[in-house]
């Protein structure tokens, strides 16, 4: 889990999704993927335990915890994935990647905001 307390700048949610609207996109951008496929990576890896430390903060018998415990389960398997050997391969991968990212800054954004 993360110490939120000396994390200096909170998660930048609105440059994450401009990585993630390159891929799913009416009309993705494909250029460099592996770069893209890179940052998604680097992206779940710093959603994760912030999202982790958000949802311990729920009490323990909420949809809202679960739901996003759940996600980080997906978002952990979904890193396990090889890149592909083949474009459409690559690029479904790349893709759901992509989606696992946007869940992870919706539950992100979700457990940020007070209850109602």
């Amino acid at each position: 889990m993360t110490d939120t307390t000396t994390r200096a700048m909170p998660v930048d949610v609105a440059t994450i999704r401009d990585t993630t609207s390159t891929l799913l996109g009416p009309d993705p951008q494909l250029d460099d993927l592996d770069t893209l496929v890179l940052a998604l990576r680097g992206h779940i890896q710093l959603l994760i335990p912030e999202v982790e430390a958000l949802a311990a903060a729920q009490a323990k018998d909420t949809p809202e915890r679960f739901c996003a415990l759940a996600c980080i389960g997906e978002a952990q398997r979904k890193l396990r994935l090889g890149d592909g050997q083949t474009p459409p391969t690559r690029i479904a991968v790349a893709q759901k990647l992509a989606r696992v990212v946007n869940a992870l800054c919706d539950h992100y954004e979700k457990l940020q905001r007070p209850a109602c």
